[in-house]
């Protein structure tokens, strides 16, 4: 929010706190035409619609809002508010239950729901509403009042209440664990680590502390100690109705994956489903192992539990384990037919839009010019640590990781956050960079080296891998704040790189890829700023073909190292013997020798990616550039 719009905003809440709702309405109208799709300031017409009696409009401003915002949960509360006026007791209970399905820390919303069940004969429902609202109010309202920031999106909000509530000598296991859950959503798992380091030191028998400190962990890297932490989570729930977390499980041998204990994983997974049969991220992560086979009586465990399934989530995860499963059979048109069921799903629920991504190119390509890396040359920090490995997913990126993190000089990582974060945490950017003095792209250069720190080891060697692939988008910014990193961009043909993203379920992120228009789309877009990066930093990025890796692995590999300046070493050519963890889809590809098979798996799929390669156009011919 721009800082003018957030002055304006504190204006209006004043205004309203006040009573003056006429005065309240007219500055949150002027706010609104400067944006009008502003969470903040739509939710404040609304209120101060309903206030001044005005419900119907209210209800209207609340249905624009829903449109942007769906996962608002004041709107809701506002809207509960608006049915109550209107005496519509119905509505107003299911407006009050949303409100505190996304966001349960709504004292005001369980208190409304404890009088209307009370209203409408439900006295079992009033008498857990109010046991919720009681339990909040043992909180401090500190506590209270973060919980509901995070719920809302407000992370950063949040954690400042919470880090305000320490500082004045507040001390709360809630905090703390709250804290902790903050810091891991925002991919913070350093800090995220410290919390709950100390919860567990306090609570060592607390699961949910225990599911914290193990998520915190695999976030780093480091696998081991969240393996342990998540065994000690399922051994404490043996017993139970439900014999241990599915969740649990499933995360449990995503860290087993990673370690290459391929065999436990795949038991992990299975259990999860057995757990519960209809979880659709169990039956995923199985087919994501890409070697495991489903039986016959798997397969058809999934054909029912996917026309059963009442999740989305759960379907198209459903879909896209029954794509490859089917894929593996040979039997391709049913396995696309899954596959563009579980993409139709899975792009109904996404709010990707092609005409954004396009416009924050033009915005890059029009900032970073020549002239303005030109003037800006002594900035950064000067550490050559960091080797970037960029570009689209399933490029062939993960390859490239493991032959250069099997050097004895690189430390290969995983796909790290921090410049994401960075991005995230600006106003305006890239725009905003025009104002930055030489001292702020030092001091974010810092911060880089600093954060990430903690996914090295004691002792770790000269260089290390970052293998975040949309990075791509950021090589203006890590050229200013490390002049001196290495940056590999790792480029596939186009018909294979997108077809494996379009049968690829991504955990998180990566939104373009549940339709043939919107990769294709973001396939060019994303030459469009390669090539400008070419252009303005010419001789900077390495470009690496995946099929020239297959094809002549040596000549690749020797390439690959006097970019970086390292000696050859055969062990990079051997890469599939190095015992690291790899986190990503292509983790038992790169435990074997090359993997050719990749090379021509999509023409299976020929007779249904017409689509495709008239999306693509001139980027069949011109990714070679």
């Amino acid at each position: 929010m721009p800082p003018s719009v957030e002055i304006g905003v504190g204006r209006v809440r004043e205004l309203s706190k006040g009573g003056r709702h006429g005065e309240a309405l007219a500055a949150a109208e002027v706010l609104e035409a400067r944006e009008p799709r502003n969470r903040d300031v739509l939710y404040l017409i609304a209120t101060n619609l309903r206030c001044l009696n005005r419900v119907p409009e209210a209800l209207q401003v609340s249905q624009r809002l829903e449109q942007h915002h769906p996962r608002f949960s004041l709107m809701y509360q506002e809207r509960g508010h608006c049915y109550m006026t209107l005496r519509d007791l119905g509505r107003a209970i299911d407006a009050f239950a949303q409100a505190v399905n996304i966001n349960p820390a709504l004292t005001t919303s369980w208190i409304m729901l404890e009088r209307l069940y009370h209203m409408t004969g439900q006295a079992e429902y009033a008498a857990g509403a109010a046991e919720r609202a009681a339990a909040l109010r043992t909180l401090p309202p500190e506590i209270v009042q973060a919980w509901s920031r995070f719920a809302d999106g407000n992370h950063a909000l949040a954690e400042d209440i919470l880090r305000a509530f320490r500082e004045n000598g507040g001390e709360h296991g809630e905090a703390a664990r709250l804290l902790a859950r903050i810091l891991i959503d925002q991919q913070k798992y350093s800090r995220a680590q410290k919390e709950t380091d100390l919860l567990v030191r306090l609570e060592p028998g607390n699961a949910e502390n225990l599911s914290l400190h193990a998520t915190a962990c695999a976030g780093l890297g480091q696998h081991e100690p969240a393996i342990k932490s998540y065994r000690q989570v399922i051994a404490a729930s043996l017993g139970l109705a439900e014999q241990g977390s599915a969740e649990q499980h499933v995360s449990l041998g995503h860290c087993l994956q990673a370690v290459g204990q391929r065999e436990e994983a795949a038991e992990s997974y299975r259990a999860a489903a057995a757990i519960k049969p209809g979880f659709g991220d169990a039956w995923w992560s199985l087919a994501n192992l890409k070697m495991y086979r489903f039986s016959e009586e798997e397969v058809a465990r999934m054909r029912i539990e996917e026309t059963r399934a009442t999740s989305p989530a759960d379907r198209w995860h459903l879909c896209f384990a029954l794509g490859k499963a089917l894929e593996d059979r040979g039997e391709y048109a049913e396995s696309w037919r899954f596959y563009v069921r579980g993409n139709t799903l899975r792009r109904a629920e996404s709010r990707y839009c092609p005409e954004i991504a396009e416009t924050n190119t033009r915005r890059l390509i029009d900032m970073f010019t020549g002239q303005f890396f030109a003037e800006r040359t002594d900035g950064g920090v000067p550490d050559s640590d960091p080797i970037f490995i960029v570009g689209l997913p399933r490029s062939g990126s993960t390859l490239i990781e493991q032959i250069l993190a099997s050097h004895s000089k690189v430390e290969g990582t995983q796909e790290l956050p921090e410049t994401p974060l960075i991005v995230r945490e600006m106003e305006d950017y890239p725009e905003v960079l025009a104002e930055f003095a030489r001292a702020d792209f030092r001091q974010l250069g810092e911060r880089y080296m600093t954060e990430t720190r903690a996914y090295r080891k004691a002792g770790s060697k000269p260089f290390f891998i970052d293998k975040m692939p949309n990075n791509f988008r950021h090589i203006g910014l890590i050229r200013l704040i490390l002049p001196n990193a290495t940056i590999i961009d790792v480029r596939r043909e186009p018909m294979a790189c997108c077809f494996s993203n379009l049968k690829q379920l991504f955990a998180g992120g990566q939104e373009f890829t549940s339709g043939i228009d919107d990769i294709a789309h973001y396939y060019r877009t994303y030459l469009d700023l390669m090539r400008h990066w070419d252009a303005v930093l010419p001789e900077q990025v390495l470009r690496v073909f995946y099929e020239d890796v297959v094809e002549d692995l040596e000549g690749s590999v020797r390439r690959i190292l006097e970019f970086c300046r390292l000696e050859f070493e055969s062990a990079c050519v051997a890469f599939f013997k190095a015992q690291r963890s790899v986190r990503t889809p292509s983790s038992e590809q790169v435990r074997q020798p090359i993997f050719r098979e990749a090379l021509f798996q999509w023409r299976n799929y020929e007779p249904w990616l017409g689509a495709l390669r008239d999306g693509l156009g001139d980027a069949l011919v011109r990714y070679r550039e």
